[in-house]
């Protein structure tokens, strides 16, 4: 005799997300949900890549630098493809499994095909902008052990 969940029946009970600010974002890191306002949207102009006949180049990949935020901090997210449309100025998101890129030295939030992007209610918080995480520059050092 099996269970209702062997045969498929019921399926495991989801983890609650537990919500990060902002100023705990940390490089080299994953897996975070974020509920964040968009201060602002400027689109990365593609670039042809040389030896691609003209068609191929009009297709360039849609990029846009958004800068998102909350009450703790603001840092730069890069929103690709499909999420361009969603992340306009003033709109609140919630991130979900948001990782951390680093980029010249620099955080930037991204989300993968494993993440997702929602619309959500304007959110009733400013963004804290002075406290800006783009601006802090790290220095990977490898320890030996």
């Amino acid at each position: 005799m099996s269970t209702p969940a062997a045969q498929g029946g019921d399926k495991p009970a989801l983890r609650k997300p537990v919500f990060t600010k902002v100023d705990q974002l940390r490089p080299g890191t994953n897996g975070h949900t974020l509920t964040v306002k968009v201060v602002s949207a400027t689109p990365v102009p593609g670039r042809a890549r040389p030896g691609t006949p003209a068609p191929a180049s009009s297709r360039a990949p849609r990029i846009a630098e958004c800068l998102v935020g909350d009450e703790t901090g603001a840092i730069v997210f890069t929103a690709r493809k499909d999420q361009v449309d969603l992340l306009k100025p003033d709109a609140t998101v919630i991130l979900r499994n948001a990782k951390i890129d680093m980029f010249k030295g620099s955080m930037r939030l991204a989300v993968d095909k494993w993440g997702r992007i929602e619309a959500t209610e304007p959110a009733s918080f400013t963004v804290k902008e002075d406290n800006n995480l783009l601006l802090v520059e790290y220095e990977l050092v490898n320890v030996a052990e």
